[in-house]
């Protein structure tokens, strides 16, 4: 398997530091909203590494932590905690909005198919860890203390800038210009361990510490809850590419000084997914999650699909009109597996080109834009109908889209009747729905989308007109 090593910019082959088996570590959300769609194309392209890797016969363990602390609203050690954040804006605490969102980011990875990590730490779990790692950072001198806070010292190594993109010019420690530079800091990268005093007041959660009352940086968390998990030495470490700097870069930093010895040595970045606004981000206010696709009509398989037809390496835009597509895509999929034969043994010999294309697509960078050719190749071949279900079982546990049981769901509801009456209304809304879009009315258009979702409409845009069908 090959891979692109965000670490070097090249495609290199996978070998992990154990033959046979893999650690992976996931840069899990920090639970002070609900995760929005570009958030989960990180965590399901996340998703098909884990299992393709599963598929090829890897022992791997996998651990995400759960930020529920520490991570402020700036790259540059300052603002508001974000925790905090949320917790005022909701009027409770901020325990209580980290459990809320928890449960509600694994709510929607549910939905999303993708696979709970073997190991899930919050980070206030893991306070001693913290405070131990910062201690041997500070007795190694990679670390100091001024202002009442505890910074690693960035001048202390010999590159601080270790991915292959980054330079010190255009990725300086406050790159908006918004933020003021922290006064306490020897160097403009160095970067904050430990807190006891901060740019604002009101920090709910605080720990006694050798450095006074006070609560982890972001960066240290995901280090010490690796090293604790998983060893000294981690093969995969995943996330979104904004992670990249200046989150994943301290990280090397500071584990490595911690360790004495490299720490990971493949990085897994996923690029962003833009709207019409570019990247997507909470801070814009209004912003895509799950449900707001579900209320809108869509199953949530369809968002995954449409992640799966692009490559992780590539920004993906996303529209209502691509996504729209995309469930006509799902639908197809499903449809043409509901079709075939349940009956027969399926012939391996003839599966195993297939097994092997797909394997090859997948292990070329994790192109599952490929993968899903070879999947479209077999349901058009000649291989018994048989032969097609097995392998089609066999694909799904990487791909994760349900299509033998989304087909046995569709076989059940086949013919379901309508009644002159309900169908005569669901046609009223159809033309009123052309006719607001043909005026470029959107907001009604959207409305009639939702009225007809709602009654389990599934609709289909073709050149002689609207296809559809009731599916509840």
């Amino acid at each position: 398997m090959e891979l692109t090593n965000t670490l070097t910019m090249k495609k290199e082959a996978f070998v992990p530091h154990e033959p046979g088996k893999v650690n992976m570590y996931t840069c899990g959300p920090t639970v002070y909203h609900f995760a929005h769609i570009g958030n989960f194309r990180s965590y399901l392209m996340e998703d098909v590494l884990e299992k393709f890797l599963r598929y090829q016969g890897y022992d791997v363990r996998r651990v995400m932590n759960i930020t529920d602390v520490g991570h402020l609203s700036s790259d540059a050690d300052t603002g508001e905690d974000k925790m905090l954040k949320g917790a005022k804006r909701e009027h409770k605490s901020v325990m209580e909005i980290a459990q809320f969102y928890t449960n509600a980011f694994f709510k929607d990875c549910e939905k999303l198919n993708i696979r709970k990590p073997d190991t899930v730490v919050p980070a206030t779990s893991r306070i001693p860890d913290f405070i131990e790692m910062v201690e041997k950072l500070l007795e190694k001198g990679y670390a100091y203390q001024a202002g009442g806070n505890v910074y690693f010292d960035t001048g202390k190594l010999d590159k601080y800038y270790v991915f292959g993109n980054q330079n010190s010019e255009d990725l300086a420690v406050g790159v908006r210009e918004s933020v003021d530079a922290d006064e306490n800091k020897r160097n403009k990268t160095d970067f904050v361990l430990w807190f006891t005093k901060s740019k604002f007041d009101g920090q709910e959660l605080k720990w006694e510490s050798p450095w006074g009352l006070g609560y982890p940086g972001w960066h240290i968390e995901c280090s010490a809850i690796s090293v604790k998990e998983l060893g000294g030495y981690l093969d995969i470490h995943c996330g979104g590419i904004d992670n990249a700097f200046p989150h994943h870069t301290n990280e090397i930093a500071q584990s490595e000084a911690y360790l004495g010895h490299p720490w990971c040595k493949y990085w897994f970045h996923v690029l962003h997914l833009n709207d019409a606004r570019g990247k997507m981000s909470k801070s814009k206010g209004d912003f895509l999650d799950v449900a707001l696709l579900e209320k809108k009509g869509y199953n949530p398989l369809a968002y995954r699909l449409f992640c799966l037809q692009s490559h992780y390496r590539k920004p993906l835009t996303f529209s209502f009109e691509s996504l729209d597509n995309a469930a006509q895509a799902y639908q197809k999929l499903v449809g043409r597996v509901a079709a075939l034969a349940k009956e027969g043994e399926p012939d391996l010999e003839g599966a195993r080109p297939f097994q092997e294309k797909f394997a090859q697509a997948l292990g070329n960078d994790l192109n599952t834009s490929l993968a899903l050719t070879v999947l479209y190749d077999l349901l058009k071949s000649g291989v018994s109908d048989a032969t097609k279900r097995w392998l089609v079982a066999s694909f799904d546990q990487v791909l994760s889209l349900d299509l033998l049981e989304a087909a046995e769901k569709a076989a059940a509801q086949k013919g379901e009747a309508v009644s002159p009456e309900e169908a005569a209304e669901i046609e009223a809304l159809l033309e009123k729905r052309a006719a607001a879009r043909k005026a470029k009315d959107w907001p009604a258009a959207d409305a009639i989308r939702d009225e007809l979702a709602a009654r389990h409409v599934v609709m289909k845009d073709t050149p002689t007109g609207v296809e559809w069908h009731i599916e509840k």
